[in-house]
Order: C-alpha cells, then structure tokens, then sequence
C-alpha cells in the first residue's frame, strides 16, 4: 500500500498499522514527535529538535528485560550495523528508569555499540507510552518528525517489517 504525503514523504511505501490497544503506547501513528533532550550514557545531550531530515529509531529498553536481551543482537546485526554509516539515520536506546552506572553496565554486557540513553524517570518513555507498561518497544520517526511504525516486545514478524521500513524511509 503506497500513501502519498500521509507521512510527509510522497511515495512511500509504508503499511497501514494498527496499534493493539495491549501496547499501552499512547502515541499514534502519525503523531509528531514532542520536543524533548536525551542524555546518552557518554553525558553527551541531543534534542529531538535537531533529528529533523532524519529517520530516527527509538528503542526502549531496561537491563532487567529478557527481550530486550534478546531482541538487542537483531537490532545491531539488521538495523544498526547496516546504517550506522547513513547520516540520514539515528538510533538511540534509551534506557527506562536505570541508574547512570547500570545503563553503563549493561551498554557493556550485551555490547551495544549504537548509543544509549539514560531515562531515570521514564519521562521519555512516558511520551510514548503509558508509564506503568512494559519495555522493549521500538519507535520510528521519519524525517518530518512523525511517527510512523511502532513495536512491542519481540516478534519476528514486526520486527523484519520494521526493518524494512526504515529502509524504505532511507531511499
């Protein structure tokens, strides 16, 4: 299915997705990203003010989450070692309600090697989804700054069409 200007960008081929209300997202398709500052694990800060031109993966994620363990290795295998070097891509993991040092320490244990945020408070995940719901979950924004495909826990199926999709938003 093809959407003209239905996210910004003319042509382009992304699918019509339904958000299961067992998500507990309570951003939608569609929506444009809230200003708002990340603080990575290295003490560097970035604003989603300046990811505009960019598609953009956020990947919620906690030390304690057996799928976010699990579902880490695909994100760097499929998605991060392919575009890292693309400088219309950003990913960043941000890390819901962990301590400095343990977002460090788990940064180092699974060898993520795309940068990741500190979220003492979930107030960033709180933008995207109800603060009491689980991580591992995934969002991509497309260049104009709006949201247009989401995740939930880790499914084979989700997450190759999210693969794709950011490829299609990388063309």
């Amino acid at each position: 299915m093809i959407f003209t200007n239905a996210f910004g960008q003319s042509g382009v081929e992304i699918p019509k997705q339904d958000i299961p209300e067992e998500y507990e997202f309570t951003a939608k398709i569609g929506d444009k990203i809230p200003d708002f500052t990340l603080t990575l694990s290295n003490g560097k800060k970035i604003s989603s003010k300046d990811w505009r031109g960019k598609v953009v993966m956020l990947q919620f994620t906690a030390s304690w989450c057996g799928i976010c363990r699990k579902e880490i290795p695909y994100i760097q295998q499929d998605i991060w070692f392919k575009n890292k070097h693309n400088s219309n891509f950003l990913l960043f993991g941000v890390d819901r309600d962990e301590p400095l040092e343990k977002v460090k320490q788990y940064q180092k244990d699974m060898n993520i090697s795309y940068p990741l945020a500190v979220d003492p408070n979930a107030d960033i995940f709180g933008l995207f989804a109800d603060k009491r719901a689980g991580v591992t979950r995934n969002v991509i924004i497309n260049r104009e700054g709006k949201i247009v495909y989401m995740t939930r826990l880790f499914k084979e199926r989700e997450f190759r069409e999210m693969v794709r999709i950011i490829g299609v938003l990388l063309k």
